[in-house]
């Protein structure tokens, strides 16, 4: 790798696949670098990537948080490090685990922050779920390194399945809890919370009943919905996922594939938009929709459960149509 810098104009990065290893039967690592050498700009604890992928067009755009090192004592890495769990009935990670290789090409966006890790918390309750791990561990190794107060808990069914369980204790230490579902059943949240010091936050990435859960159980304990910040993983694809056509207002009709989202089938058709976060979270890419008898699969964060139900808007980025193939959009 060289010194070399990216022009900061640049939104993708012409990258390649440097490395890979499996990490459990279902979840393998990835090393990205550049694909002339250069090195990749670093990444905040908590951030990630788009990538995209599936030939000239990338037909997949996928997001995947940056681990960083495994080691608090290794210095930055020139490459970025993700992992990315197989679903064999989502196309995108399927796609990955068949085909990505040492030296296969890809477009990589620079890093994305928009699941921050506060400086100066007084205490940071970290919690993972599975493959929820990626932007907790880089959380963990950031408040150990600069010896803030925190304390970690990674839960899954078994130990194999869980990628970066060593990692995790090494790096942690008495501060980390390990969690099998299968020995000790699931973890009572309630409890967890309300065993914190005063001022704790929290921040959870894992599956969304895992996430519910816990804000649920914080509401419950008259926690300030701020205190608890989350990420939620692939919120805009789903195994049974159809393709639809969006037909704009000056007629045009644009197709949107099964494993594409309507957000990234507008830009590819020179559609102007605007997004941010990509996830559902900001609403940023919020568009009016024409009345008509489409049913709107609402997979954001954003929207209340009012707007929701008036139908007449929708994040793009992750949200679809359930009930029909066909969709009319107010742009």
């Amino acid at each position: 790798m060289t010194a070399k810098q990216w022009p900061a104009a640049s939104k993708y990065l012409d990258a390649r696949i440097v490395g890979r290893r499996d990490l459990t039967e279902r979840i393998s690592e990835f090393l990205i670098g550049g694909a002339d050498g250069a090195a990749l700009p670093p990444g905040d604890a908590g951030s990630h990537i788009e990538l995209r992928f599936g030939g000239p067009a990338g037909r997949f755009l996928r997001h995947y948080s940056l681990i960083g090192p495994l080691s608090p004592e290794k210095s930055p890495e020139p490459f970025w490090r993700i992992a990315v769990q197989r679903e064999d009935r989502f196309r995108g990670s399927a796609f990955i685990h068949a085909t990505f290789r040492e030296g296969t090409r890809l477009r990589v966006s620079r890093p994305i922050g928009t699941f921050r890790l506060g400086r100066n918390v007084p205490h940071a309750l970290l919690v993972a779920g599975g493959v929820g791990i990626t932007p907790i561990l880089p959380m963990m190794r950031s408040l150990s390194f600069r010896n803030r107060p925190f304390h970690m808990v990674y839960a899954g069914r078994r130990r194999e399945e869980m990628a970066y369980a060593d990692e995790v204790e090494a790096i942690g230490g008495d501060h980390a809890t390990i969690l099998e579902a299968d020995r000790s059943g699931f973890p009572d949240l309630r409890a967890l919370l309300a065993g914190q010091p005063e001022g704790t936050v929290v921040y959870v990435c894992g599956p969304g009943p895992m996430i519910d859960a816990l804000t649920t159980a914080a509401a419950g304990l008259g926690w300030d919905h701020g205190r608890v910040r989350y990420e939620v993983f692939n919120a805009a694809h789903r195994p049974d996922d159809h393709g639809l056509t969006v037909e704009l207002r000056d007629g045009r009709l644009i197709e949107v594939g099964a494993g594409t989202t309507i957000l990234d089938a507008l830009e590819q058709a020179g559609v102007d938009t605007l997004s941010d976060c990509r996830r559902g979270e900001c609403g940023l890419c919020l568009t009016d929709v024409v009345p008509g008898d489409a049913v709107i699969d609402h997979r954001d964060s954003f929207l209340s459960e009012a707007e929701r139900a008036e139908g007449r808007q929708m994040c793009v980025c992750c949200s679809r149509v359930a009930n029909a193939s066909k969709l009319k959009l107010a742009i």
